[in-house]
């Protein structure tokens, strides 16, 4: 089964989750960069990142190149004021039409909540009841912990029953 790890990243949380499902699944990856990018430090990170997250805004985003015959599709984002981020936003609407039928399953990072909040905006935005599996991570990168640690293992090992099945 042809399987691909889709993320979005401002601060590495979410791509060192992405690095380490990649190395655990063997599935390859696809980083979504926006064309402008988003303040990363200070009240602007904050603000702009979580205005554009509240309206639902869709930014451009780099050119990116996406084998449609993936199988499965893991995706993965920093929560942004109970939301999927909006680069998150724009690749489901550029490629809805290839992600149905697809087995989906999600992963967010946040440092505090919001997460299941966003997965069900996520789940909406899809068109689907359920996800394969789904994970949420407190800032794994910047504060590692054995429950973080606890919860890629039961991710992983879920995403390859799945596999199986």
């Amino acid at each position: 089964m042809k399987r691909i790890i889709v993320y979005y990243s401002l601060e590495g949380n979410t791509e060192y989750i992405a690095d380490k499902l990649s190395d655990a699944l063997g599935a390859g990856k696809l980083r979504l960069i926006p064309e402008k990018a988003y303040a990363d430090k200070g009240f602007a990170k904050f603000f702009w990142g979580g205005k554009s997250a509240v309206m639902a805004e869709k930014p451009a985003l780099k050119p990116y190149s996406l084998d449609k015959d993936f199988e499965e599709i893991i995706i993965g984002f920093p929560v942004w004021a109970g939301n999927i981020t909006p680069p998150i936003r724009t690749f489901v609407f550029e490629n809805k039409d290839h992600l149905i039928g697809k087995r989906i399953s999600v992963f967010a990072c946040q440092s505090g909540s919001g997460a299941e909040k966003a997965f069900g905006k996520l789940r909406n935005l899809l068109g689907i009841d359920e996800f394969y599996g789904s994970a949420i991570f407190i800032d794994p990168k910047d504060r590692p912990s054995e429950e973080n640690e606890l919860r890629l293992d039961t991710f992983v090992k879920k995403l390859k029953e799945v596999r199986e099945s």
